[in-house]
């Protein structure tokens, strides 16, 4: 082995040892005390204990934000401004802030550690996000991967939320998870139905809260959830709407349907393109012809990937059957919901056709 390889394996132990050793250190002998977070220009002052993360530290106060990924750095939603006392700029917060943002003091809250006194400034609505005890109504296997959970809410309390926003589902302690972790996922059900909520949760392998949902929650268990959270919903605008999901994606596209139909909004041509691998990937189908046979404004359009057999159904990747459907969409906007690879996938469509960017809306969970 050369010396120049020993010499960086040797450096990048030490490194390794140091890090190990500072976090040790940091464990045992750190003390921060009790410290002030100051959000929005004193309409709250929160004494807490340091040494958490801000996003941690803020929902022990029951100051909710918005959190895809449970607190993991992947997802890049918990964002606010920290004016003072959030230390630098971490390199794993950079991937999801732009150039604005960092130069507005935006933080992932998730990676700022609360070591001193410290001022925030919060989204006002944030301020009434609620955490909710509820009972699992009930738990319908829609595929063979995804299922559908009603959750009602304590006597007396109801939740208030745009059709297209989402919550965050708590899991409880199983197997060898030994903590409580959260996932966010978007409501399905109406706005109107404001004493339960509806989510459609797709099984993830190993997935934390999916294996929990999946392999644990029975019919009547405690379920903790804090809501709504999300800029997806509809715009008030006289446009036609294009709808693109897959799998459980059709979540917030059937909340906003819904709610449409409720309302009477019937002056917006919509179109829900909904993709699937084949015939027993698809649910909700039956609702969604019911709600297209009462409805002239509305059509439901379910695509197939991969299904060789007889089916009613366009054929190919959703994608290929918005791109085949429509010339020119300049004057159309677009909600999506699934995977970021489909979300950009239809973006580089639904542009390419001349659709503006700030006309496509979608909360990218990953």
């Amino acid at each position: 082995m050369s010396p120049i390889i020993t010499a960086i394996l040797v450096l990048s132990a030490l490194s390794g040892v140091l890090t190990v050793l500072l976090l040790i250190a940091e464990f045992f002998f750190a003390n921060y005390g009790e410290v002030t977070i100051d959000v929005n220009s004193g309409e709250k002052s929160l004494k807490v204990e340091g040494g958490a993360n801000l996003l941690t530290t803020l929902s022990g106060q029951k100051l909710f934000l918005p959190s895809g990924c449970g607190g993991r750095g992947s997802c890049g939603t918990c964002k606010c401004r920290v004016l003072e006392g959030g230390g630098p700029l971490l390199p794993t917060e950079t991937p999801y802030l732009n150039d604005q943002e960092r130069r507005s003091n935006v933080r992932l809250a998730c990676q700022v550690k609360v070591k001193n006194d410290i001022k925030i400034e919060v989204p006002e609505e944030l301020l009434s996000i609620k955490e909710f005890v509820t009972t699992v109504e009930k738990i319908t296997d829609f595929t063979h991967d995804i299922k559908g959970l009603r959750f009602r809410l304590p006597d007396g309390e109801t939740i208030r939320f745009k059709a297209g926003q989402f919550a965050n589902l708590f899991s409880e302690p199983y197997d060898e998870v030994r903590e409580s972790t959260s996932r966010a996922y978007s409501i399905s059900s109406a706005p109107s139905d404001n004493k339960a909520l509806e989510l459609v949760i797709r099984y993830v392998p190993n997935g934390m809260v999916t294996t929990y949902v999946f392999k644990h929650l029975k019919e009547g268990d405690k379920v903790r959830l804090i809501g709504p959270f999300g800029e997806f919903f509809l715009r008030d605008t006289d446009r036609e709407i294009v709808c693109i999901a897959g799998g459980s994606g059709l979540a917030p596209i059937r909340s906003i349907i819904l709610d449409m139909a409720e309302k009477g909004i019937n002056n917006r041509k919509t179109t829900f393109f909904f993709g699937a691998v084949s015939q027993k990937d698809l649910y909700y189908v039956d609702e969604f012809k019911a709600i297209e046979t009462a409805h002239s404004w509305f059509r439901f359009v379910p695509a197939l990937s991969r299904d060789t057999t007889d089916h009613p159904y366009e054929n190919g990747i959703i994608t290929d059957v918005v791109a085949r459907n429509y010339g020119s969409m300049a004057n159309i906007e677009a909600y999506l919901c699934g995977s970021p690879g489909m979300i950009d996938a239809c973006e580089k469509i639904l542009t390419g056709k001349g659709m503006p960017r700030e006309q496509i809306f979608y909360d990218k969970f990953s």
